[in-house]
């Protein structure tokens, strides 16, 4: 079942024109990747997703499982279900994290959150994904490693359990081990009832993970699409090739 469509989505800033036609259709239960090189657009689209008001729209639609969200505000869109991780986690000094996960699973869900449950879940994908549990008192990514960000934001995806993840840069400044552990957060999130969105400029993340499809995203147009072998192309060859197209 179809859960995102984009239709012809041309997108620009004040001073230049980014995304140029895009269509992207992602079906419940499936991984996507978009690749592309620096500037290529892959940000973009996934502000543009999120209506992100520094990104205009000036053409094409969004559907979000069978609803137009367009032109809705950005908060409306993530309790509808869509979830984002950013290639630099803000950092948020007097919200621990356990209050900020608390109060936005209240708002995701529109119900009050039962403390102890709430723990024991925090506790329990906090042990899979190798967190240190003293850093749910911490305040918000104030402090944290690069890798205890992306952790982070993991454990808020398992923990809010959006209908769709789109994960920016997700990989970024990771080593081995930290990739492992946000490709087994990943794949502990994933079911037949949601889809991801990753997006990336290289492969490291993929080699855990099995995908559906990969998108190469060039000069804000999508110029190839194919299976989990076009990001291994991408790894030997470069984008080059898609370049001249």
């Amino acid at each position: 079942m179809k859960l995102l469509e984009i239709k012809d989505l041309y997108v620009k800033t004040p001073d230049k024109e980014i995304l140029k036609g895009i269509n992207l259709n992602i079906n419940k239960g499936e991984i996507h990747v978009i690749m592309g090189p620096n500037g290529s657009g892959k940000t973009t689209t996934a502000n543009a997703i999120l209506n992100n008001p520094a990104y205009v729209k000036e053409k094409g639609k969004i559907i979000f499982d069978g609803q137009d969200i367009t032109n809705l505000k950005t908060d409306e869109i993530a309790r509808k279900g869509i979830f984002m991780s950013f290639q630099l986690p803000e950092e948020i000094p007097g919200i621990t994290v356990s209050n900020f996960l608390r109060y936005a699973k209240n708002k995701v869900t529109g119900k009050p959150v039962k403390i102890f449950e709430f723990k024991d879940e925090l506790k329990k994908y906090m042990e899979e994904l190798n967190m240190n549990s003293k850093n749910v008192e911490r305040s918000l990514n104030v402090g944290f490693s690069g890798g205890e960000k992306k952790k982070n934001e993991i454990l808020q995806l398992l923990v809010l359990k959006p209908k769709l993840a789109i994960l920016d840069e997700t990989d970024s400044g990771l080593d081995v081990d930290a990739i492992r552990t946000v490709s087994k957060g990943i794949e502990m999130f994933k079911n037949n009832d949601n889809a991801i969105l990753i997006i990336t400029h290289n492969t490291k993340i993929l080699s855990s993970l099995k995908v559906d499809y990969v998108h190469i995203l060039i000069d804000g147009k999508i110029v190839k699409t194919g299976t989990q072998e076009l990001a291994k192309e991408i790894e030997e060859n470069g984008y080059e090739k898609y370049k001249i197209m």
